[in-house]
């Protein structure tokens, strides 16, 4: 089955890239049929142009930390006349509420630098590095209500090393980040997920 995303982004949008250059490659059968942002002038924006995808700016205004009211209709809205069956969030730094969660029923996926449960929230890289961890990574996620807190659908370590600096840490994460998400999408594109309660099951090809 053939997806067609939606991506919400705040930042560079390295993990679109990830994903734009999976689907150029022949690897994930997907097409993006959209680029949001909430941030004016972001790179994601700027990327989505370079591969001719469409892009917008969107405010998310009076709200600061989620995507909420008259910007959640608004971004729905948008999603669903670009034809859209899957929300990707990729950097997108709101917390997304029941409204869109509603509109794309088991069809809304995150990443979060960092091996959920633990280190949920912002700068992960350096909770982790912080609190003395041997092992951190990165999670590809289904999204529900709660922050970082739906079911997880791929998983990749990254040792902590011994002179590790929050940037380089996080460096070797988006690494993993990059091949984590055109992964996860595969799996999502094959049908092979299935929910169950907290668990997500890898069905076999």
């Amino acid at each position: 089955m053939s997806l067609r995303l939606a991506v919400l982004g705040s930042g560079s949008g390295t993990n679109m890239q990830s994903i734009v250059d999976a689907i150029e490659a022949g690897t994930l059968d997907a097409k993006i049929v959209c680029v949001l942002s909430d941030v004016e002038g972001a790179k994601i924006l700027d990327r989505a142009a370079r591969h001719a995808i469409p892009a917008r700016y969107v405010s998310c205004a009076p709200f600061k930390t989620k995507l909420d009211g008259e910007a959640q209709e608004t971004y729905i809205r948008m999603m669903k006349e670009a034809g859209a069956d899957t929300v990707v969030l990729a950097g997108f730094m709101r917390i997304v509420k029941q409204g869109l969660l509603e509109a794309f029923p088991g069809r809304v996926l995150n990443i979060h630098p960092a091996l959920l449960p633990a280190f949920p929230g912002l700068e992960s890289w350096k909770q982790a590095l912080d609190y003395g961890t041997k092992v951190a990574g990165c999670t590809v996620h289904f999204v529900d209500a709660g922050t970082d807190s739906g079911p997880i659908i791929v998983q990749k370590a990254v040792p902590v090393e011994e002179g590790d600096t929050p940037e380089t840490l996080h460096a070797r994460i988006q690494v993993q980040e990059h091949i984590a998400y055109p992964e996860a999408l595969r799996l999502l594109a094959a049908n092979r997920l299935r929910i169950e309660g907290r668990r997500v099951r890898i069905l076999a090809p």
